[in-house]
């Protein structure tokens, strides 16, 4: 699995990127627009990332403004939905709206901060990224 972490605080991607690495491949980006920069030159390559985790609040571009950019790059690339990139949403804010707007049916997961191994474990399972041991 190709995975990139969209994720401006050190701690939060240090986590991510240890309990992702097990299941391959790993980038990092520190905001959103490093995050578009690496989801394109992916796309680019033809080798699209398997999955997104992407941080909502963060300088430069937002996570929100972040994943409709994806999105709509897909589309333009004749991507469709089935094959789209999976995108967890990772945040510290606990307001519903705030949720609501974020997946707006663009995203596939949500989880608040501080995340823990066996919600993210959980929610891979959900979208079809990890299989039950």
């Amino acid at each position: 699995m190709k995975t990139l972490i969209v994720e401006d605080d050190f701690t939060s991607r240090l986590f991510l990127q240890e309990v992702l690495k097990e299941f391959g491949e790993i980038h990092l980006a520190v905001n959103g627009q490093e995050g578009l920069t690496a989801f394109q030159e992916a796309l680019n390559q033809g080798k699209p990332y398997n999955l997104i985790c992407l941080d909502i609040m963060m300088p430069e571009m937002s996570g929100e403004e972040l994943l409709k950019a994806i999105r709509e790059a897909e589309i333009t690339s004749g991507i469709t939905h089935d094959k789209q990139t999976k995108i967890i949403m990772t945040t510290a804010l606990y307001d519903f709206e705030t949720v609501m707007d974020a997946y707006s049916g663009l995203c596939d997961a949500y989880l608040c901060k501080p995340i823990r191994k066996d919600r993210l474990f959980e929610e891979l399972e959900k979208i079809g990224l990890k299989s039950k041991k």
